[in-house]
């Protein structure tokens, strides 16, 4: 039985959120999420909200224990790349590439 919950479009890189998901993955619930509390990244609030509800959805619908969840999977994917660009010298442009994530998070109960 797993649970998992899913933010998509978020204004961050995925290089930035993968960071974080490298740090929780494996990890059991409350401690992936006192990892994400004490890090001080910029992805940390988002991370956050998803993890907690990953938890409550596993809580809720799942009827599964609170203090048995782990951090099956967690990865990020590339979003949509909103291009815009950015005034150079001598009537140049240079392209901005404001990346997207889409971040999973799956939680499973321990045996």
């Amino acid at each position: 039985m797993e649970a998992k919950a899913i933010v998509r479009n978020v204004r961050m890189t995925p290089r930035k959120m993968k960071l974080l998901c490298d740090l929780i993955r494996g990890k059991d619930a409350n401690t992936a999420m006192a990892i994400i509390e004490n890090t001080p990244k910029a992805a940390s609030e988002v991370m956050a909200k998803l993890l907690k509800s990953a938890m409550a959805n596993a809580e809720n619908n799942f009827n599964m224990n609170g203090g048995a969840l782990y951090v099956k999977e967690a990865h990020v994917a590339p979003g949509p790349v909103m291009k815009r660009v950015m005034p150079r010298a001598q009537g140049r442009a240079f392209r901005i590439l404001k990346r997207t994530s889409h971040v999973t998070v799956v939680l499973a109960e321990k045996e």
